[in-house]
């Protein structure tokens, strides 16, 4: 009897004692938010061609920050990528000749659930004018990713 006794109160005392916290799942993915004051690019915005800009995003998680990553790619075909808001007025379809491309990865501190992101992007003089996708993705400590499709235009 007494070594049930002793069971039933290591057990009770193993249960009662986890962290709840720590077998809880994340089930929920980071926001994107482009309502900040000074957050650029936005839908429709248009960025020169031979300058520097100036990326900036506010990120937030439940749990934690992983990291965020950056893609421009021309859109001279008109294509969507289904995660616009609204529409900007497009440029005809063309070939591309000398398109901007840029792909770029992030890190954000450990341990943040929320994050400024701000990433100075340089323009080359000689890339293709037109139609392009800026497209925001933010990645949290557990996998979630959300991404976030803007037109904008390189004049």
């Amino acid at each position: 009897m007494k070594k049930y006794l002793i069971l039933i109160i290591v057990t009770g005392v193993a249960v009662t004692g986890c962290d709840k916290k720590s077998t809880e799942m994340d089930d929920i993915p980071p926001v994107i938010d482009l309502t900040i004051p000074g957050v650029f690019p936005v839908q429709c915005s248009e960025i020169t061609r031979g300058e520097t800009f100036v990326f900036r995003a506010k990120f937030t998680d439940n749990a934690a920050l992983g990291s965020y990553g950056l893609d421009i790619h021309h859109n001279f075909d008109q294509h969507s990528h289904s995660t616009e808001t609204g529409t900007c007025e497009a440029g005809e379809i063309k070939p591309p000749v000398s398109p901007f491309l840029l792909v770029r990865s992030y890190s954000i501190p450990e341990g943040n659930t929320s994050f400024e992101a701000t990433a100075s992007i340089e323009v080359p003089a000689g890339v293709d004018t037109g139609d392009y996708h800026f497209m925001i993705k933010v990645t949290d400590k557990q996998g979630w990713q959300t991404i976030k499709g803007l037109s904008i235009k390189i004049k």
